[in-house]
């Protein structure tokens, strides 16, 4: 990468150094990832900083925070570098025993869109304690410093916790074929009315999800009672598509089913139900560089499979 001031290429070992302590948020911390003294990360950074004529870091009273053009630059240099690191040996940054990750959320979504992006970040090195619960415990848990990264279905509230936005479910109202056909084209006369005597399946018995899609579409209250429940939504797909009855269901969770006919759409509202997730950290919370690393990596993945929710800004005491 040629420098501004017109001095060449930029030395990689900076590089490498600046990485580090953009993604640890500190000096100190960036210092332990790349085994070097603080005083040779504190002089590389400034070195850095003169060949390219900007201010990378402002100094802090805990750790530092990146300027605009240390977000650029990341953002440029970060995929070549991480690239390196099995070329020149060893995990990431060269540590083979990096600290683990400790990474929660609903049990469906990490299964089905979370899981299967994260085999790039173990080729390089990154270790990973995965653990499946509800929102509000699993936040609980980030408080008390059991996780470090919360894949949350709503925002949370106050300031102990930062979160940005990471992609958007849109809910469906869904059955089998079977179903399907008898209900035919009621549904578009006679409302929700058209489901009377179809059982519903859910997988909670206050029916979050369902009561949620009535309000939203249909603009009335739901009356009926679920014939079928089970805590996993993965289950009341599996459920429905054996023709138990109708349900309300993520998009991402059905789409295969829908595409290849074992489940059919009972409604196609032009302004369907959506559910923002978040991915929630405690700000200061970790050194360890790879959770950067992971939630750098789910928010580019979730924004490349469905585009952002909404404009993003990171906080600066997350990037």
């Amino acid at each position: 990468m040629p420098s501004p001031q017109g001095s060449g290429l930029l030395d990689l070992n900076l590089l490498r150094t600046f990485l580090a302590v953009y993604r640890a948020g500190a000096f100190t911390a960036g210092a332990r990832v790349l085994g070097l003294s603080q005083p040779t990360v504190t002089t590389q950074i400034r070195s850095l900083e003169k060949q390219l004529g900007r201010e990378l870091f402002e100094r802090l009273s805990r750790g530092v925070a990146p300027t605009p053009f240390a977000d650029e630059l990341a953002a440029r240099v970060m995929e070549p570098l991480d690239a390196l690191g099995p070329v020149s040996g060893g995990a990431l940054f060269g540590e083979s025993d990096a600290e683990p990750v400790h990474l929660a959320g609903p049990a469906e979504y990490l299964t089905h869109c979370v899981m299967p992006t994260l085999a790039p970040l173990v080729d390089k090195g990154v270790r990973l304690r995965v653990a499946f619960g509800l929102t509000d415990d699993l936040l609980d848990g980030l408080r008390a410093g059991r996780h470090d990264l919360v894949v949350a279905t709503l925002r949370p509230r106050g300031r102990a916790l930062a979160s940005v936005p990471l992609a958007d479910e849109e809910f469906v109202l869904v059955a089998a074929p079977s179903w399907a056909e008898r209900i035919g084209s009621r549904l578009a006369t006679e409302g929700p009315a058209a489901l009377h005597g179809v059982p519903l399946v859910s997988y909670a018995e206050d029916l979050p999800i369902v009561r949620r899609y009535w309000r939203h579409v249909f603009g009335r209250r739901l009356t009926c009672s679920p014939t079928v429940t089970v805590p996993d939504l993965r289950a009341v797909k599996e459920a429905v598509v054996g023709g138990a009855g109708f349900s309300v269901l993520p998009r991402y969770l059905c789409a295969d089913d829908l595409a290849s006919g074992a489940l059919a759409l009972l409604n196609d509202p032009d302004d369907p139900p959506i559910n923002t997730g978040f991915l929630v950290q405690r700000p200061g919370s970790s050194t360890n560089p790879h959770v950067a690393l992971v939630r750098d990596h789910l928010m580019r993945s979730a924004h490349e499979a469905w585009g952002p929710p909404q404009p993003i800004t990171i906080p600066s005491h997350l990037r």
